[in-house]
């Protein structure tokens, strides 16, 4: 026989006090407090409908303040008597008795969850968008002044082509600002009251949600009461952006990392984001690259491990019991890296000379006088390159540089291909080969010629200003709807 319906009257297992309660209770201090200011929403608006006695409402009002003002860490949290919800309760209860049995009329505590959660997400989003404007400003602004600052662009890190360290690194800029673009959308997701959505179908002493949204500063509602209650979707948005952002910057902490090596000597970290070794007096860690990789793997296993949660049937539990804390801390992880890594860009000592000297030193041109061989001896792009390649091979067999090529031995490579000479010998291919004017060639939008890579720079700070300049109207706003909110609560609770 099943057991009858209600509450049970045995005390929790110390199993799931353990397994269970704590874990809730250790996302507590996240929540804190986002549920005062939905339970102090929640009493405003019962007592609009009259349904709150005046006196039951000043004394709620009362208790929500000092809550508010009460640390986290002091307020009394402990799994020994449930989730955060019930220890809030049982604090209630002893302050004002059953006067705080108010806060539960037309609303079940996930109600209080989510809008908690949204709140503290809200200005979380805003945050890490104003760093992601920071992480790009630092990028575009390095890149502006690098625009002439030449380097072998790399594939699988050999030299590719002529190329500058301004155009690399605005390669990191965009995707960061289009990770910007995606957590404003995020943003305009989170930033949606589930206020009045009841369990799954509402609630008859809430007919009109728009009440505690207002209070709450929540420009629009979620429409479908069950979907305000047990939504994910825009959860696994931010997590997603989160990592795609995190991820992009540790590309660029991979490379850094490679470049700050003696083996390489591109670059150097700037001391205060390094870490000496205690055993090798000559080591000098890229430290904060370390943190950023690391991070980047994290953040890729919470995304996972809350897709992997989100696939349990609706409306359950464990579907948001995780988010609370999960996604608070991965967004907030990722604000921290990306304050790193702007950091570490805007610090970055840049040795150009060794840049220059490795470019020269390699083969970086070749398909700049494979294209010339197409054109100059009018033969197909493949037959020309297979020639340059050839011609490539045999120059740095005898110590040669890509510079040293000449028509002598492009025609010797031919000759060994395919049977017969081009007609390049005696030719000046000073301007095919050198570098700095192969550069300078790429004029097409998105290239690499100096004008254009400070043009884009350009553009990209702008982007940033405005992405930064949203996130602080945003954050303005969330804070001016909090003092409204604590306002009104004062004044009512005078009476």
């Amino acid at each position: 026989m099943r057991a009858p319906p209600g509450p049970s009257a045995s005390a929790p297992a110390p199993e799931l006090i353990e397994a269970g309660f704590a874990l809730e209770v250790a996302d507590a201090p996240l929540l804190h407090a986002g549920l005062n200011l939905a339970d102090i929403a929640h009493v405003l608006d019962l007592r609009s409908r009259s349904v709150l006695p005046e006196d039951a409402v000043r004394r709620l009002l009362t208790l929500l303040l000092e809550a508010h003002a009460t640390p986290a860490d002091q307020f009394g949290y402990d799994p020994v008597h449930g989730d955060p919800y019930n220890c809030r309760e049982r604090r209630f209860v002893e302050r004002i008795g059953d006067d705080a049995g108010w806060l539960h009329a037309g609303r079940p505590r996930r109600e209080a969850g989510r809008v908690a959660l949204r709140l503290l997400l809200r200005t979380l989003v805003a945050d890490l968008v104003a760093e992601t404007a920071g992480f790009a400003t630092a990028v575009a602004g390095r890149a502006g002044e690098h625009a002439e600052t030449l380097m072998p662009d790399q594939t699988y890190l050999q030299q590719a082509q002529p190329s500058t360290f301004g155009h690399y690194l605005l390669a990191f800029a965009y995707p960061a600002l289009r990770d910007g673009e995606r957590l404003l959308r995020g943003l305009d997701w989170v930033n949606r009251s589930p206020g009045g959505a009841g369990c799954v179908n509402g609630s008859r002493l809430l007919h009109d949600r728009t009440r505690v949204a207002d209070l709450l500063g929540f420009p629009d509602l979620i429409e479908h009461t069950r979907d305000a209650m047990w939504q994910t979707d825009g959860l696994i948005d931010l997590l997603a952006s989160a990592v795609s952002l995190v991820g992009n910057e540790s590309k660029l902490a991979e490379d850094l990392e490679i470049w700050d090596s003696q083996e390489f000597g591109f670059v150097d970290l700037a001391g205060p984001y390094t870490r000496a070794s205690v055993l090798m007096p000559q080591k000098r860690n890229p430290y904060a690259l370390a943190i950023t990789r690391g991070a980047t793997g994290v953040l890729i296993g919470r995304l996972s491990g809350f897709l992997a949660v989100v696939k349990s049937p609706s409306a359950r539990s464990d579907n948001l019991i995780f988010a609370y804390g999960e996604v608070p801390r991965a967004l907030e992880l990722a604000r921290k890296v990306t304050s790193l890594m702007a950091g570490v860009v805007a610090t970055l000592e840049v040795h150009a000379e060794r840049m220059r000297e490795v470019l020269l030193a390699g083969f970086s041109q070749a398909t700049d006088l494979a294209e010339y061989v197409m054109q100059t001896c009018e033969v197909d792009y493949r037959t020309a390159y297979l020639v340059v390649g050839r011609a490539a091979g045999d120059a740095g067999r005898h110590g040669l540089r890509g510079v040293d090529l000449t028509g002598e031995l492009l025609d010797q490579a031919a000759t060994a291909l395919l049977g017969h000479p081009l007609g390049l010998a005696g030719r000046d291919l000073g301007e095919v080969l050198d570098p700095e004017a192969i550069v300078r060639t790429r004029l097409a939008p998105g290239g690499a010629a100096p004008a254009i890579v400070r043009e884009m720079a350009a553009g990209c700070l702008r982007a940033a200003e405005r992405l930064r300049e949203e996130a602080e109207r945003q954050r303005l706003a969330f804070r001016q709807a909090e003092d409204d909110l604590l306002t009104q609560a004062r004044e009512v609770a005078r009476g």
